[in-house]
């Protein structure tokens, strides 16, 4: 194919965070091709109440009018069946659930789900969704570290989903084989979202690489297989969720990198580049389109619903070097884009019509 038209991407896992990057980031959703964005709610502070979420939505909507923004809670000790239920009549759609301490932002996470279990029954009864980042803390002495992480999770996945079966789950970014077999295993209200780097990347790639690097970290050519085997067989439960999370460019070119790899400019063309390569273009409207909201159940808002984007194959189509994040505050410094430099042979001709 040379080109192809589908319709505008749903988005459901990104990272926008506030002030002056929100101002940047936010507008750029469109850019990439989406109209449809599920928000996390790792902010600083967290999102934890419902007043939090609607006012972070109404200034995510300022920003970008053309995009249906679905907000959600960070799973903490102070949320409360109460709120749970309140979010639910206000339209936030989940609750994301952060280990404690294993990516950006997540020094809120927690340690323990079955103290939660109260929440997740009011969830199920509101038909909420719960968003899992699925690692473990890294532990030397148990032998746990960033590429096992996320199989030692596992379990943990399993016994929410045996216990609130009726409970729609989300495993988050997943990275390997064992993810994918889990959750085909597990039954139809859990989901999974796959990332574009991670169907990318393997770990060769970000080490030494700071603006590869995230978490969960991409891991090992089998897994980075068992990810595009499962995209090109086009199962149902598993869709798209960027994790696109910027970060400047000197927050990343560090001693201590932080975990993020930004894609949202760019979302569509880099995931023509791969699936072409995987050779399963007509795969990519299903996974980018409509699996997510139909796990969901979410619409886009009105007069949006038919919009759609058309991507046409082109020589030197070369992802930028950086972003300003403010463009008048040069100390504000700038984002480095996933594979800066790079020709992707795809670009977006003609979005939202």
């Amino acid at each position: 194919m040379s080109s192809i038209t589908i319709p505008s991407a749903c988005d459901f896992h990104l990272h926008l965070r506030q002030d002056e990057m929100m101002k940047m980031v936010t507008p750029k959703v469109v850019e990439g091709g989406v109209s449809l964005a599920y928000i996390m709610p790792n902010t600083v502070p967290p999102i934890k109440t419902t007043e939090q979420a609607l006012q972070y939505k109404q200034d995510l909507q300022a920003l970008a009018p053309e995009v249906t923004f679905y907000m959600t809670l960070y799973l903490s000790p102070e949320l409360t069946v109460e709120e749970i239920r309140k979010a639910s009549k206000a339209g936030v759609a989940g609750v994301k659930s952060y280990p404690r301490g294993v990516t950006t932002n997540s020094d809120s996470g927690i340690e323990s789900y079955e103290i939660y279990y109260p929440i997740f029954q009011a969830m199920e009864e509101e038909g909420m969704v719960l968003n899992l980042h699925g690692e473990i803390p890294s532990d030397p002495t148990n032998d746990v570290c960033v590429m096992n992480a996320e199989e030692r999770f596992l379990p943990q996945l399993e016994k929410i989903h045996h216990a609130f079966p009726k409970l729609k789950i989300v495993l988050e970014h997943a990275t390997t084989a064992r993810a994918v077999e889990t959750v085909k295993r597990c039954g139809d209200t859990v989901g999974c979202t796959i990332t574009v780097h991670h169907l990318q990347l393997i770990v060769d790639d970000w080490a030494g690489q700071p603006h590869h690097f995230c978490k969960p970290v991409a891991k090992f050519p089998h897994d980075r297989k068992a990810l595009r085997d499962v995209v090109a067989s086009a199962h149902p439960r598993f869709f798209l969720g960027t994790d696109s999370a910027p970060h400047p460019r000197h927050a990343k070119e560090s001693a201590k990198s932080c975990a993020g790899v930004f894609t949202t400019p760019m979302v569509l063309p880099y995931l023509a580049k791969i699936f072409e390569e995987i050779g399963c273009l007509d795969k990519l409207e299903n996974f980018a389109c409509h699996f997510g909201r139909k796990f969901y159940g979410l619409s886009q808002k009105e007069g949006f619903q038919d919009r759609t984007v058309t991507l046409v194959k082109e020589n030197n189509v070369v992802v930028p070097e950086e972003y300003p994040i403010s463009a008048t505050n040069a100390d504000a410094g700038v984002v480095v884009p996933f594979l800066t430099g790079k020709d992707l042979g795809w670009k977006i001709a003609q979005n939202f019509c």
